[in-house]
């Protein structure tokens, strides 16, 4: 690949989270190649990128595939649900030999990604990093930057705490292809979830405080259980927002800002545990659909400038890359970070 060659192509460049991809690029100087199926939708978004090539590619042809994504260095997929269009849009990057990463949240597209595409990708030589977002990414970084040089742990928790969820319509249209396939991490293994899953409290920093919480299921388990030895990854979520998503008359994002970020707060709490001792790591921000942006183009960025940790294959962000230098440069524009390094907190 080119060194000096930085274009992106963005699939799925008119949907909700995309749009902040598209921007984050541009502010980052990689110029994006606007990539989708629907060709009005791309049409109409030309005309607020017109810089920007817009190329319309169908998943079930092959050709059109491969033409969208010529000459690019790197794809982002962002168009949901990802069990659709990710095996169609991988295989491409594969025989363009490019980087690719996902923005998707879904626990089961991660897992057939890493066990379905590792031995190619490494005989190819192609960086492959599912779940590059706030589920999957975020979390996954954080535990890694909490684990810092402790080569195991006993378990490790994963806390959201959001003060409200207005999903999109792709994030509706996920969950209900996705019912009844989650599962959770115990044990060394993956099952299913319990059926009647119990509420604890969880103290978050500040905003939250003290919030009722349930068992989540999430890619964050999928990607920190590829790298980090733990036979147990607990994923846990506060209770407002999972009544928020359940509604179905709860709108859609609305944006608060110049920047289209909504005015939704978010925690990402994550205690590591060995023994009596645990560290812990947590960020919080804006807008869980908009700070995707800056997490999946700072990693595109480090794979381009070759900043990674691996050649060829499937990787988790947090294997990937240095996790605590990679959340560092997020903040303070994106995330406010509390990462106490290397200390550990003994418990009685």
């Amino acid at each position: 690949m080119n060194p000096n060659h930085r274009t992106v192509a963005v699939f799925g460049a008119y949907g909700h989270t995309a749009v902040f991809v598209l921007a984050e690029l541009r502010r980052r100087g990689l110029p994006p190649v606007l990539v989708g199926r629907d060709h009005e939708r791309l049409h109409a978004l030309g005309r607020k990128f017109p810089e920007s090539p817009a190329r319309v590619a169908s998943l079930d042809d092959t050709a059109s595939l491969d033409r969208a994504l010529a000459g690019t260095a790197a794809v982002v997929n962002c168009a949901g649900p990802f069990a659709v269009t990710s095996p169609a849009l991988l295989d491409a990057a594969l025989r363009a030999g490019i980087p690719y990463l996902d923005v998707g949240a879904e626990q089961a597209v991660a897992l057939e990604t890493f066990q379905q595409h590792q031995a190619q990708a490494r005989e190819i030589g192609v960086v492959v990093v599912p779940s590059v977002a706030f589920y999957g990414g975020l979390g996954d970084l954080l535990a890694t930057a909490a684990m810092g040089d402790w080569s195991e742990a006993e378990a490790i928790d994963i806390a959201f705490g959001l003060d409200g969820w207005e999903p999109t319509q792709g994030t509706r249209k996920t969950g209900r292809r996705n019912a009844g396939r989650h599962v959770v991490y115990s044990g060394g293994r993956f099952h299913s979830p319990a059926q009647q899953p119990e509420t604890s409290d969880w103290e978050f920093p500040a905003p939250l405080g003290v919030q009722k919480v349930t068992e989540f299921s999430t890619a964050d388990q999928v990607t920190v259980s590829r790298h980090l030895r733990t036979p147990d990854i607990r994923a846990h979520m506060n209770l407002a927002p999972l009544r928020d998503v359940r509604d179905p008359d709860t709108p859609e994002p609305r944006a608060a800002d110049d920047s289209g970020r909504s005015a939704q707060t978010f925690v990402v709490d994550v205690v590591v545990h060995r023994g009596a001792e645990k560290r812990r790591a947590s960020a919080s921000g804006r807008d869980i659909y908009a700070v995707t942006a800056p997490l999946v183009v700072e990693a595109t960025a480090r794979m381009l400038d070759g900043r990674v940790r691996g050649s060829g294959g499937v990787y988790a962000v947090g294997e990937l890359f240095d996790a605590e230098d990679f959340l560092r440069s997020l903040s303070p524009e994106h995330l406010t970070l509390d990462l106490p390094g290397h200390r550990t907190i003994t418990t009685s």
